[in-house]
């Protein structure tokens, strides 16, 4: 099987700080993966990194070869600046700007597109509605439209389903179940491991470095979730980038 991204010795961090450690390993094409562990694991850093917001310390990822749109990324909601004017067409639109530009038209398949991606999430009828007047659970179904409209073959998801009720939960399960049937690569950071063990049939349990990562049942069990916990603990932030271990 080919793989969709691949870890080489991977160290990530912030100011020669490590938040991940020496991350080796590959995640297959097609692979339907969640990323968990304690809060300060590096969850959310491994998704920037792969999307390639931060650069590694050392090591590398190898990422899908071609177009620079083959990674579409979901952030975290709190990540998104609601005050923006912006309506929700508009938002949704910026999911063609690495195909047209920052200031490319739209043609009419473009916009055709773009209503059949919020119709896809049920905002149907509220393209015209600024993005800081929708509720919390609208606010991510138009996130996930504009990934829809990216059309990219690998998926991040950084905690996706956070504060959403059990509605517009089902609905987006669906879509990224879809995506999966699809043959994309779909990476979700998620903190309900009831859910994970439902719908995603791998996980990678990090705690700054691996602790487990495989089936889903298998990577959350109780003593790796517990062993995860005291690893969290007890890592020194402050501490310098280590050299790979002998």
């Amino acid at each position: 099987m080919t793989d969709a991204l691949r870890f080489c010795d991977l160290t990530l961090g912030y100011d020669r700080h490590p938040a991940v450690h020496h991350l080796d390993g590959a995640v297959p094409q097609g692979d339907l993966l969640a990323v968990c562990g304690p809060n300060g694991a590096g969850k959310s850093t491994l998704l920037k990194a792969i999307a390639g917001s931060i650069p590694p310390i050392g090591g590398s990822i190898e990422r899908p070869a071609g177009a620079a749109g083959a990674i579409a990324y979901l952030p975290q909601a709190a990540e998104v600046d609601r005050s923006f004017p912006i309506d929700v067409f508009d938002m949704v639109s910026t999911g063609h700007w690495r195909k047209t530009g920052l200031f490319g038209g739209l043609s009419r398949a473009d916009r055709g597109r773009i209503f059949d991606c919020l119709d896809a999430v049920g905002l149907s009828g509220l393209e015209d509605r600024l993005i800081g007047t929708l509720s919390g659970g609208q606010m991510q179904r138009m996130l996930f439209a504009r990934i829809l409209l990216q059309d990219a073959p690998v998926i991040l998801l950084d905690e996706p389903f956070t504060a959403l009720d059990a509605n517009t939960t089902g609905d987006l399960i669906e879509i990224v179940a879809r995506w999966h049937a699809e043959g994309r690569t779909v990476i979700a950071v998620l903190h309900d491991f009831e859910l994970v063990r439902a719908h995603f049939p791998t996980a990678l349990l990090l705690a700054r470095e691996v602790v487990a990562w495989g089936p889903a049942a298998d990577a959350l069990s109780p003593e790796n979730l517990a062993r995860a916990r005291r690893m969290v603990e007890a890592f020194d932030g402050g501490a310098d980038e280590c050299a790979r271990a002998a």
